[in-house]
């Protein structure tokens, strides 16, 4: 493992950048899941007790799910954490392995542009409609998405930038 004063300055600041986004992402993530735990605690209650069902709940939830998955998709991707298949990279020599692992980079750099792209248009063409119930954009259901492409894509490519200059620090990649 390099120490914090041996890499050079660009990724100092890159990996200071991306553990910043990495934190907010969290953050969100966190605040998104305990309020959809409250709100469907407020479902219940108004349900059971109350017998007024408040139906905001469900809606509301759908977009909390998603900010929850799609931050949580590219925090993985940050930490190398996220639901992957390594067993050939594993079982693979070393050189192999590098390709591998740079190969699953690329795609995975390619993946997030697209969904950046394709979501970004998703959410300007449903922009201007409103999603029943809460009157708001129905724009917002697609927003995560987008945000989640941009930041696998930047994540994805901070990885090859460290693999390309041999500062890869990943548990599965070279050892």
């Amino acid at each position: 493992m390099s120490t914090s004063s041996e890499l050079p300055a660009f990724l100092r600041g890159m990996d200071r950048l991306f553990d910043v986004l990495t934190r907010i992402c969290q953050i969100i993530a966190g605040i998104a899941l305990v309020a959809m735990t409250l709100m469907f605690a407020w479902l219940v209650y108004g349900r059971y007790v109350l017998n007024d069902t408040p139906t905001w709940v469900e809606q509301v939830s759908h977009l909390l799910l998603m900010v929850i998955a799609f931050l949580g998709a590219a925090v993985g991707v940050r930490q190398d954490s996220h639901l992957s298949v390594v067993l050939f990279r594993t079982a693979a020599p070393t050189h192999v392995r590098t390709l591998f692992v740079f190969i699953t980079d690329i795609l995975m750099a390619v993946f997030g542009g697209f969904m950046f792209w394709y979501g970004l248009e998703l959410t300007k063409f449903k922009w201007n409609t409103l999603i029943p119930l809460i009157q708001v954009s129905e724009g917002f259901r697609s927003l995560p998405l987008t945000i989640c492409g941009a930041l696998v894509f930047l994540f994805s490519t901070g990885h090859l930038i460290r693999l390309i200059l041999g500062r890869d620090e990943r548990k599965d990649s070279i050892e």
